[in-house]
């Protein structure tokens, strides 16, 4: 990675679907460069991927749901795979304390909400849960 590869992760990170042709603009490379020096950064694993980031008045109308959990550790691969696959679940961290996982749910309604931890319940190897709703946010990037 050289400072021309920051500068384009920088350019990234803020816009991911600026266009190829204003990237090399804004670094002074040609068009096919800019596409080589991304594809280099996604091989060699710097880049893991382009999401959709949620208008902050969108984000704002879903309601988040802090879900701890408590999981039986033969069967904790098998359930954090399922969970993945589950959009409601936004994030899934691997904590230390009382309980293994925190998982962060995010749906337009209470009855998705239900659902997400009616799905949650019934993996395989989940014992115990603790859900908090986020009543608001204080700081959120």
């Amino acid at each position: 990675m050289d400072a021309i590869d920051d500068r384009l992760l920088k350019l990234l990170t803020a816009n991911g679907r600026e266009a190829t042709s204003s990237l090399a603009r804004k670094l002074g490379l040609s068009r096919s460069t800019v596409q080589d020096r991304i594809n280099r950064l996604i091989s060699r694993k710097v880049i893991d991927g382009f999401t959709v980031k949620l208008h902050d008045e969108y984000e704002g109308k879903l309601i988040t749901a802090h879900v701890l959990l408590s999981i039986d550790q033969k069967y904790a691969q098998q359930a954090i795979g399922l969970m993945k696959t589950h959009a409601p679940i936004k994030s899934l961290y691997v904590v230390s304390g009382e309980y293994d996982l925190i998982a962060i749910v995010k749906a337009p309604t209470m009855e998705e909400i239900d659902q997400t931890l009616d799905f949650i319940l019934a993996i395989n190897g989940v014992s115990k849960t603790n859900t908090s709703l986020v009543l608001s946010a204080k700081k959120e990037t």
